[in-house]
């Protein structure tokens, strides 16, 4: 996502860049958007969680605080804590420089990022349905050609390799509202950066380069050869599938349900509307419903799901490799499915170990320009630290 934060995946993924010039301007847009958004230093919250035993156990509740006791006023999280393939919400609020325990499980925020997960799944079913092969060309499917002859293919705009920018050329601060950047990009400036402006920064398959123009791209095309809005598939292919009743594209279904992002300051701010970028990071959901989701990746007979954590780049030096959509990291922990994501006012983070049924959902409305909105980051991995324990060590 156009995000501003700099997560375990992208960290990962720009560690790897060698394009000097491309680090620059990202890191200048950074610095750019941070200025813009401006950080106050929070007094520390005091810790009044309550009534938590039923839902975490006591080394998770002083993680939680740990990583939240300097969020701003109004900040909630929601929490999907799943061990052994069993499910437990917790959510907290900071209300009056208090940490508070809250059910919000079934609360919506702004997933950012993690929506790529779900293009790749979308990209899968079609796939497991052979209405396309991953090594198919993109321009087959477009009804103009790329700039130059430009070859793609979707595996490579799912797993990063395309050699698309982060962001269109067309797509930039001085010309964006940068309280809802993406929202008046639309088909037609689609259209003519891929036929006018293209310039890739590497060929096709030769590197990893996180690009959301990549995935926003795969997005409009997997509509464009159903047919129909990104909207739908989502709903057809994944959230009738697996009961995620709450999760959608569109803010109008989730009104009620809506927790709203707040800035750096924790002042309510606009939600994002992705336009034909939706694939990138459109998605609304709840802890409820991704955990849903997170629990069907258990299921290896799922071909779809277990094709989008194959693995389709390697990282030597980082032990890492790029699925359809989930980073997969290879530590001393095993292995690890994850992606982070974050807007203007809200910031994610999924982590999953398969082969142990374990896993972290956090959804918040802390925002991405926040100084410490890698706390949530760190607050996954802390989490996920604590359910290898036996029940007795995490207690202690």
């Amino acid at each position: 996502m156009f995000n501003l934060k700099i997560g375990p995946l992208e960290m990962f993924l720009i560690s790897i860049l060698t394009n000097t010039q491309q680090k620059k301007k990202y890191f200048i847009l950074i610095l750019f958007l941070y200025t813009f958004s401006g950080c106050t230093d929070e007094k520390v919250a005091f810790n009044g969680q309550k009534d938590y035993a039923q839902h975490i156990t006591e080394l998770q509740s002083k993680y939680i605080f740990a990583e939240t006791k300097e969020f701003p006023n109004n900040t909630q999280l929601s929490f999907a804590i799943i061990k052994d393939g069993i499910t437990k919400f917790y959510g907290v609020k900071r209300e009056n420089d208090t940490i508070f325990t809250v059910d919000n499980h079934d609360n919506v925020f702004e997933i950012g990022s993690i929506s790529k997960v779900f293009t790749a799944t979308l990209l899968a079913d079609l796939v497991v349905n052979n209405q396309l092969n991953l090594d198919d060309n993109i321009n087959d499917y477009l009804e103009w050609p790329l700039k130059d002859g430009v070859e793609i293919t979707f595996k490579q705009l799912s797993n990063h390799t395309s050699g698309l920018p982060r962001l269109p050329t067309n797509l930039l601060p001085d010309s964006m509202d940068l309280q809802n950047p993406y929202k008046d990009y639309d088909e037609n400036k689609l259209k003519h950066y891929l036929t006018q402006e293209l310039q890739l920064n590497q060929n096709p398959g030769e590197k990893s380069e996180y690009s959301n123009l990549g995935v926003g791209l795969l997005g409009f095309i997997l509509s464009e050869i159903d047919s129909t809005s990104y909207e739908n598939l989502l709903q057809t292919k994944i959230c009738s599938k697996y009961k995620m009743g709450h999760t959608t594209t569109n803010r109008n279904l989730i009104k009620a349900q809506l927790i709203n992002g707040l800035d750096v300051n924790g002042k309510e701010t606009p939600n994002w509307d992705l336009n034909v970028l939706m694939g990138a990071g459109g998605i609304l959901s709840s802890v409820a419903d991704l955990s849903k989701f997170a629990q069907a990746q258990f299921n290896d007979s799922n071909q779809a799901l277990a094709l989008t954590r194959e693995p389709t780049f390697n990282f030597q030096a980082n032990k890492a490799d790029m699925g359809l959509g989930w980073a997969i990291i290879r530590n001393q922990h095993g292995t690890r499915f994850m992606h982070s994501g974050g807007t203007g006012g809200y910031r994610s983070n999924i982590v999953l170990d398969i082969a142990n049924k374990n896993g972290v959902i956090i959804l918040s409305n802390l925002s991405a320009f926040h100084k410490n909105n890698m706390n949530i980051d760190n607050l996954g991995e802390r989490l996920m630290g604590t359910l290898k324990k036996s029940n007795l060590i995490a207690q202690q």
